[in-house]
């Protein structure tokens, strides 16, 4: 038995959110692009909540995020290489950021309405999960990752190129997404100190209210902490906090 007929066995056909019927075929017109096999596309919009709620008949994209980050990040970092023959590392790695980070993504995906797809347990979605940024952006990699899956490299290449890269300028341009956590990388870097280190001190709460504390490692050192409602959120939040205080060393 293959992938996508394991996957079919697991979930079966009928593409429901709780009460609601899902229209997986108003999904794929957002998308600009229609899955052969449309299984992988309803795995991508199922968040561990509902995955929960359905007593775990429903597996959840988590496995599918991991693989879509990897997809989004090589096809920009292609993208940008070749767009951008003069522009040092330090530059490309931050533009990289502003366009695959969590606020972009997340913002992209309700531009088009994505958000409203997403299949979620009814206490995560009377907690407003269907327009929180780490929600919405992990369940938009995931559906990266099922039209990879589904169509291949350019298939996925398409899609990104279409929805993310082509907004390049807005995104890279918007106050909201500046990229601290890139900042910091290409500064790091201009000392020949590598990458920074982000490391998980706590994490409290439910599932829909967690809450994460994050302290990010500079040369050896603690130089900055943060908390936020994901491990992105809080790890930008340690990356502003040490760029602060370096500005004022």
């Amino acid at each position: 038995m293959g992938l996508f007929d394991n996957i079919k066995k697991l979930i079966g056909i009928a593409a429901t959110n709780g009460s609601h019927r899902l229209d997986l075929n108003a999904v794929q017109d957002l998308l600009g692009y229609h899955f052969r096999d449309e299984n992988l596309l309803l795995l991508s919009l199922t968040h561990r909540s509902f995955s929960r709620f359905d007593q775990g008949h429903s597996p959840s994209n988590e496995r599918l995020e991991f693989l879509g980050d990897s997809v989004l990040g090589l096809v920009i970092a292609d993208q940008l290489f070749r767009d951008d023959p003069d522009l040092r590392e330090g530059e490309l790695t931050q533009t990289k950021s502003k366009l695959v980070n969590e606020t972009a993504l997340a913002d992209v995906a309700r531009s088009i309405g994505l958000n409203q797809y997403l299949r979620l347990s009814p206490e995560e979605e009377k907690a407003g999960g269907r327009n929180r940024s780490s929600i919405v952006s992990d369940a938009f990699e995931s559906i990266i990752a099922a039209v990879y899956l589904d169509g291949g490299l350019d298939a996925a290449r398409d899609v990104i190129l279409r929805l993310i890269y082509s907004r390049r300028g807005d995104l890279a341009n918007s106050s909201a997404q500046r990229n601290f956590k890139g900042e910091l990388l290409e500064y790091t870097q201009s000392l020949g100190e590598g990458a920074p280190r982000y490391d998980v001190v706590s994490e409290a709460g439910p599932d829909h209210r967690k809450k994460f504390n994050i302290v990010v490692i500079v040369a050896g050192r603690e130089a900055g902490s943060g908390i936020g409602s994901s491990k992105k959120e809080a790890e930008q939040h340690a990356a502003a906090e040490a760029l602060k205080q370096i500005a004022h060393s």
